[in-house]
């Protein structure tokens, strides 16, 4: 008789963890890169620190104009890297040393959210695995809004967002 209970709350139960994992994140939604693009450097978030969530991906296209400083650490023996990042309407400016500064102002004209997502949820589900030791600082301003994040590959949500944003970081996390 209380198998007869069990099996379809077990039922139930799967399905709801399934949905819960089913996602990756998107630009825009709250992941865990440590928390990724956030508005405040941290190492576990790439907003506020690698872990808060991606740019949504349906977020508005904008101007195009940035005035970004990103900070780049390939791995705990490598030396920074700095690359100034100045966008005019999608177009890099003759001040930019970034190693691909027309990809990554197009990406920033294309989604000027992607360097300020939203705070990771707490329950949000992140898979255990591990990017790499790379870390990234962006300070600056993207459409005349404030951004300070920063990046790591400490989990999956932190990797997508880090994925997400690897043209403005110059680097694809040494992977």
């Amino acid at each position: 008789m209380r198998m007869r209970f069990v099996r379809p709350l077990l039922a139930v139960l799967a399905v709801a963890g399934l949905a819960a994992c089913s996602g990756t994140p998107t630009p825009g939604t709250t992941g865990s890169a440590s928390q990724a693009p956030s508005s405040s450097p941290s190492s576990s978030s790439p907003s506020s620190s690698p872990g808060s969530a991606a740019p949504s991906a349906s977020a508005a296209t904008g101007t195009g104009s940035a005035e970004l400083s990103i900070t780049l650490v390939e791995s705990p023996d490598a030396a920074p890297q700095t690359f100034t990042l100045v966008c005019a309407d999608g177009v890099p400016a003759a001040e930019s040393n970034h190693p691909t500064a027309a990809e990554a102002c197009t990406s920033i004209k294309n989604n000027p959210a992607i360097l300020n997502p939203a705070p990771t949820k707490t329950d949000q589900a992140c898979t255990m695995q591990y990017g790499g030791p790379a870390t990234a600082k962006v300070t600056g301003a993207v459409d005349g809004k404030e951004v300070t994040a920063a990046f790591n590959r400490t989990d999956g949500c932190q990797i997508a967002l880090w994925d997400a944003a690897k043209s403005i970081l110059g680097s694809d996390g040494g992977l």
